[in-house]
């Protein structure tokens, strides 16, 4: 097999084999704890512009199939695994994991000890890495990685360019795509809601005028920071339509309302965080996918804080005081991941029929 070199920016190099396509990239590197789900995780927008680190030691070995994905065209840089399965058994297979990468045109490494480059990230934070096949000198591989800068326009290179509808019967939800995963639409259309989905630089006129019964602000990758537009647009749909954010969606919406964000050190990235609800005590695990976090010391008096994740405390959803908007950190749509959460969409159902009751009284 073709040997790949894994280079790190602090100057750690790993070698290893070479899957999926036989190209050099850059990007963010990444980890991500869950044990099965890759098929998801790789075609989670949220991870454009990453090299994917997967935790697990075996990874490929159910193959790739046709229910999985989470996007058409995943957008991740690279994927690290310390073993890639040759073969794949499940009666839903239709590929390898090989094969999918090379169709996508994603490189691939295994064979390398991903428990010591997890260890790394955890101590020095996420960094700039370089996926390359051996053969040019490890000096000039490392000026390149040195040099690249990598993208701020993560949402608009994965965000819809133009809208499209996810056909239903029942309540009419604009969702705005900064990212977002097929799971969020399934989710709705097991409600048998009516879903347009969105651009992310929509503003809140054009939503307005395709009358809503609520909007939701999706996933996506990067620094929700570098969408500005879509703090106005939230802002000028908050109190006239329900909001419920995901994710990215819950950064921009207290963003939109006075709080600030801040990047982790190495983010959380799996399906087996504990989030605790404040108001009850209750305790989901949760899928979770980000870098960045919302600062819970610039939360604004208007926005309570509903959810907390149980190790690092860190803020996990919000709610408004005075506007029917509320929005969670993690995935309650999951896929991967456990399904504890799915309530909330049921949640953001019953908060649009309460603002509508109290609209016509």
């Amino acid at each position: 097999m073709t040997k790949r070199l894994l280079i790190l920016e602090d100057g750690t190099i790993f070698e290893g084999k070479a899957f999926g396509a036989d190209i050099d990239v850059t990007g963010e590197i990444v980890f991500n704890t869950g044990m099965t789900g890759y098929q998801e995780s790789i075609t989670d927008q949220s991870y454009n512009g990453q090299i994917l680190t997967f935790t697990y030691p075996l990874v490929g070995n159910y193959g790739v199939n046709r229910d999985d994905y989470e996007s058409i065209t995943p957008t991740c840089k690279g994927v690290v695994v310390a073993e890639n399965a040759r073969r794949a058994s499940n009666w839903r297979n239709q590929m390898t994991l090989d094969e999918f990468l090379k169709a996508k045109r994603i490189p691939g490494i295994s064979g390398i000890d991903t428990r010591a480059l997890t260890k790394i990230i955890r101590q020095h934070g996420t960094m700039k890495a370089t996926l390359a096949n051996a053969g040019d000198t490890i000096e000039h591989l490392q000026d390149q990685l040195r040099a690249t800068v990598l993208p701020t326009n993560n949402i608009e290179q994965v965000s819809t360019k133009t809208a499209y509808p996810a056909p239903g019967i029942g309540k009419n939800i604009v969702l705005v795509d900064f990212g977002l995963k097929h799971s969020i639409l399934r989710e709705f259309s097991k409600r048998d809601c009516n879903v347009t989905v969105v651009p992310h630089d929509i503003t809140a006129e054009e939503i307005l005028h395709l009358n809503p019964d609520g909007v939701m602000l999706s996933n996506g990758p990067g620094d929700p920071t570098d969408v500005p537009h879509a703090l106005e647009m939230i802002r000028g749909v908050q109190g006239k339509i329900p909001i419920f954010g995901i994710c990215m969606g819950h950064q921009l919406f207290s963003l939109a309302n006075g709080a600030t964000t801040y990047k982790m050190k190495f983010g959380h990235r799996g399906f087996n965080h504990a989030v605790r609800e404040i108001a009850t005590g209750r305790v989901d695990f949760t899928s979770q996918n980000h870098g960045f976090a919302v600062d819970r010391e610039t939360l604004p008096d208007c926005l309570m804080v509903t959810h907390e994740e149980i190790n690092d405390k860190s803020v996990e959803g919000v709610r408004h005081r005075d506007f029917p908007a509320f929005s969670v950190q993690f995935h309650p749509d999951a896929a991967p991941g456990p399904h504890d959460a799915s309530y909330l969409f049921d949640e953001f159902l019953e908060l649009i029929d309460a603002f509508q009751a109290e609209q016509r009284n």
